[in-house]
């Protein structure tokens, strides 16, 4: 900070449902500046009602970038957020002081901020397989081949999520390695500043809110949307929530009842890992969704450092 004319990337993260899009809109348009979102799955343009992209008013109000900007049959890492962002940042800096970014998606605002350790390419033929087989036989058996082939990575408590876990196995079963041998925490140094902040709600509140949002997309549309994927349910951007859920339905595995109260409650415990990871982060400065003077006094200062 302090620097004269110092660019800097207005960080909006916190969990799903909070209120992360009206914020981000309010700010950018105080800033008269772009949003980039960093949500791994706003970015398909498949997905609309599901992932709770930004309506089509919202979208007009500010320029927003890696809103459904590619295909789910596009393979996209954090690495390649990182990049993508990180160009994206650099022309939008040759107009603007400020770029606001927001989303949920930790690991993507990581990379963006840190920069993440090269991982070695991956056989696509192994990557094939492992989406087909956890396609078929699900989470346990993800948990299964972790324990037995990389029980170091097993072991650090990620075992809930599939991306990961595949994406864990990919390495081990393409290079021999844990991907932990691979995660040394050597932090990229960005030309620009960064502040975050981060949205929180009394959990009562924020189960309220998740659960009027999965009764709204419902009424959307939801089931629909899925049922237009169903071609692709084996794709790794399908492993959402909100979606494995209705392709259960779909495919007779369940009932719709069931099914809608299963997004529910994966949904809130999405929010609470979401949670966790943030809270991690110190360099996070929290305030309610509807703390707008706050919010602003706080950036007031953290701009004029």
């Amino acid at each position: 900070m302090g620097q004269e004319a110092a660019k800097t990337v207005i960080i909006i993260c916190g969990p799903t449902a909070v209120g992360k899009t009206a914020v981000s809109i309010a700010m950018a348009q105080k800033y008269n500046c772009s949003i980039i979102s960093a949500d791994s799955r706003q970015c398909y343009k498949e997905f609309n009602i599901g992932v709770a992209r930004p309506s089509a008013d919202e979208l007009k109000q500010v320029p927003h970038y890696f809103i459904a900007s590619h295909s789910i049959q596009q393979d996209l890492t954090a690495a390649s957020f990182e990049q993508y962002a990180l160009e994206k940042t650099k022309l939008l800096f040759a107009k603007d002081d400020q770029v606001v970014m927001v989303g949920g998606t930790g690991l993507y605002i990581r990379a963006f901020c840190e920069g993440l350790d090269e991982i070695p390419d991956i056989d696509p033929a192994i990557r094939v397989g492992i989406t087909e087989m956890y396609g078929a036989k699900g989470i346990s058996w993800l948990q299964e081949q972790l324990k037995e082939k990389d029980p170091a990575f097993y072991a650090s408590g990620e075992i809930q999520n599939p991306q990961r876990m595949m994406r864990a196995l990919e390495v081990i079963e393409s290079t021999g390695q844990s991907i932990l041998q691979f995660q040394k925490g050597h932090k990229a140094v960005r030309e620009f500043n960064i502040i975050k902040i981060g949205l929180e709600l009394p959990r009562e509140e924020l189960v309220e809110r998740i659960d009027a949002r999965v009764e709204a997309m419902m009424k959307a549309g939801l089931l629909e949307e899925v049922r237009s994927l169903l071609p692709f349910k084996t794709n790794n951007a399908l492993q959402t929530v909100g979606y494995t859920e209705l392709i259960d339905h779909l495919e007779g595995r369940c009932t719709l009842e069931k099914a809608v109260e299963q997004i529910k409650i994966h949904t809130r415990q999405y929010a609470k890992r979401q949670m966790t990871w943030f809270k991690r982060d110190t360099a996070i400065n929290w305030f309610h969704p509807g703390n707008n003077e706050g919010m602003w006094d706080f950036l007031c200062r953290s701009l004029t450092d």
